[in-house]
């Protein structure tokens, strides 16, 4: 009989102003729960397009270093959200060395509520 793996796995809903992550309580093993929540501040107007996006890009990096922070070695992430903000979020996990290995899926979903993704994610995981 196989055994199964409870590897560092972690769930993350976003779009482009926030997201809820979701880990197991005791990071490798027990049930799914929701680790913490991160925003993404804006920049609000700015006359200049091209310094807005410079300074857009610069607080996805922000966000998505914030969001990173709560999975610590993930070896899998299921990424899910509106938009294309999940994307950007899994090329930016492919890119910093301690995600390198994580296997990284996606899909859509609408917003939900906190108790609605752990569940989502734990049937990722299941």
């Amino acid at each position: 009989m196989m055994s199964v793996k409870n590897n560092k796995q972690f769930g993350v809903w976003l779009d482009s102003s926030q997201a809820t992550i979701v880990g197991r309580k005791e990071v490798d093993t027990g049930d799914f729960v929701v680790l913490g929540h991160a925003k993404n501040d804006g920049q609000g107007s700015n006359s200049n397009e091209n310094a807005g996006n410079n300074a857009e890009q610069g607080l996805q990096q922000k966000f998505f270093k914030e969001i990173a922070a709560f999975m610590q070695n993930a070896e899998a992430v299921h990424v899910t959200g509106t938009g294309i903000t999940q994307e950007q979020f899994i090329h930016f996990l492919a890119d910093q060395p301690q995600f390198k290995n994580a296997e990284a899926k996606e899909s859509t979903s609408n917003h939900m509520s906190d108790e609605n993704l752990v569940k989502y994610v734990t049937e990722q995981f299941n």
